[in-house]
């Protein structure tokens, strides 16, 4: 599409009135004209508690039709495009495929792993692993398709073992970035019941591409010794625990200062990952595996903005891990689709693509 077109497509949209429901944040706008791209990946294979993240994608789209599209810092920021991608229905419906699986070997396990069906099970994870490696090389294919576009991309889970592949792509287009995690949890297991694309080893698995140069985790408050041992001994790995975090704080130093602290372990180029469990468990309540303590929404974006004005830039981000209720409770996605613009919007503005006012 011409500048000309996008520019008279632009002109029709009334970004105070009823957006189209289809359309993420009832935007007008399709990926040619769009500057960034959501890819919605629908997979939870592997969660340990709460399903319900494989619904997150389409929660969150309803939801984002209900975002109001000014900010007040921001010049003109829904002009910018953003679009969604399509929910993937096969990936969505292998998910629940495995999940089955992965169920049933869950079961076996708490049960102390009973010899007489040991043959039903024991290759469970083999082919769960094997599954959770195809979504992957799925989310890197569709994702250095959007980057050799130019575009910017955003992933939205899905659980947290989702954003493999676009943090893969991202790595043969930057040699060197940093990631900041934002996480109730350190994500950093080998493997986790034998699963080594488990959404409690993503950021293991991210640390093993060369072109990482540095992780940053905000708000952990929920890890075990091994990871513990690993962050000890790993230099490229800064821990901002929740603990810590909220003794500085209630010792009198400003989220401001330690904003500047967090911000100044991580290089110029830097993935953000969010999986929402990081904030406090009223932000998130039907997360999968919600954890007390964590930040607010405020605390959040705050860290983000100040990430920006620090003249870094984020060539890529997820979020993860939004759940909707069962009882069809739409707060989480409401939350969600929040967190979705705003950040989308900051990221945008990092890459040049929006000015602040």
């Amino acid at each position: 599409m011409s500048a000309s077109e996008k520019l008279s497509q632009i002109s029709k949209f009334d970004p105070n009135g009823v957006g189209v429901n289809t359309k993420l944040f009832g935007l007008p706008f399709t990926v040619d004209m769009a500057e960034m791209v959501i890819l919605p990946v629908p997979w939870e294979v592997t969660v340990t508690y709460r399903e319900g993240t494989i619904n997150g994608p389409e929660a969150i789209l309803k939801a984002s039709t209900q975002v109001d599209l000014f900010q007040e810092d921001i010049i003109d920021a829904w002009k910018m495009g953003i679009t969604m991608l399509p929910i993937n229905d096969l990936l969505k419906s292998q998910s629940v495929q495995q999940r089955s699986i992965a169920n049933a070997y869950d079961q076996w396990l708490e049960a102390g792993e009973p010899e007489t069906v040991r043959n039903l099970y024991e290759k469970s994870p083999e082919r769960i692993n094997a599954a959770c490696e195809k979504m992957n090389d799925w989310v890197y294919q569709h994702s250095k398709l959007y980057i050799e576009q130019g575009k910017i991309i955003g992933l939205l889970g899905g659980d947290h073992s989702t954003p493999l592949g676009l943090i893969r792509a991202m790595a043969e287009k930057h040699s060197s970035f940093g990631i900041l995690q934002i996480d109730a949890h350190a994500d950093l297991r080998p493997a986790y019941k034998g699963l080594e694309y488990s959404h409690a080893s993503i950021a293991h698995n991210f640390m093993k591409i060369p072109e990482v140069k540095h992780l940053v985790q905000v708000g952990v408050r929920d890890f075990c010794e091994q990871e513990w041992a690993y962050i000890q001994s790993e230099k490229r790995i800064s821990l901002y625990t929740d603990d810590q975090l909220k003794e500085e704080q209630y010792l009198g130093v400003n989220w401001s200062e330690i904003c500047k602290r967090i911000i100044a372990d991580l290089p110029e180029k830097v993935y953000l990952t969010i999986d929402i469990d990081g904030l406090l468990p009223h932000l998130c309540p039907n997360t999968g595996t919600p954890v007390t303590g964590g930040l607010d929404y405020q605390q959040l974006m705050f860290l983000i903005k100040m990430l920006v004005k620090s003249g870094r830039q984020i060539i890529g981000f997820d979020l993860v891990e939004v759940a909707p209720g069962e009882s069809g409770d739409e707060w989480d996605a409401i939350v969600g689709a929040r967190i979705l613009y705003r950040v989308a919007n900051l990221v945008g503005l990092s890459q040049g693509k929006l000015s602040w006012s």
